[in-house]
């Protein structure tokens, strides 16, 4: 069996907004199309460390973009594939996200961990709804991606495939 998917979204995960000016968390600014964002320092080691249980994709607006400026600056071996979201059919009342990720996700029954700072009732009700093993993890915009959403992830991950 393959290994689960990663979905990863960037603002609010990997490139923080929201914190104290004044104190900052451990990072460093990167000019994106003329936009500072404020990437976490430790983003780049917690995907190094979930890519030997997951397949990793970016799940972000920033599209194929994220793989313009993200592998370099977190230190990533190459680029990742990522979820497209143009659908002019797109339900409204439901996450803008979610049927990029239905397309994107082939195989229903696939276990998928999604890692997102936006997660709404729609994001719940649609992982509830799935085929397979679903796991959504929120992060806070200021601080994004910890040791515990990795902690979380990792024995998601393993858990799941002892399952099958």
């Amino acid at each position: 069996m393959s290994r689960p998917l990663l979905l990863i979204d960037v603002d609010g995960v990997i490139s923080l907004y929201g914190f104290d000016s004044t104190a900052p968390p451990a990072g460093q600014f990167l000019l994106v199309d003329g936009i500072m964002h404020f990437l976490s320092a430790a983003a780049g080691e917690h995907l190094r460390v979930l890519a030997r249980s997951f397949e990793l994709a970016w799940c972000t607006g920033w599209e194929e973009k994220a793989n313009d400026y993200l592998p370099s600056a977190l230190g990533l071996p190459g680029s990742l594939p990522h979820v497209s979201f143009e659908d002019p059919t797109r339900v409204v009342a439901a996450h803008w996200k979610l049927n990029g990720i239905d397309r994107f996700c082939v195989d229903p029954s696939r276990p998928l961990a999604w890692i997102d700072d936006a997660h709404d009732d729609g994001c719940t009700a649609w992982a509830g709804a799935r085929d397979g093993p679903t796991l959504l993890v929120t992060t806070d915009p200021a601080v994004g991606i910890t040791d515990a959403h990795v902690a979380q992830l990792l024995g998601w991950a393993a858990a799941t495939s002892r399952r099958s």
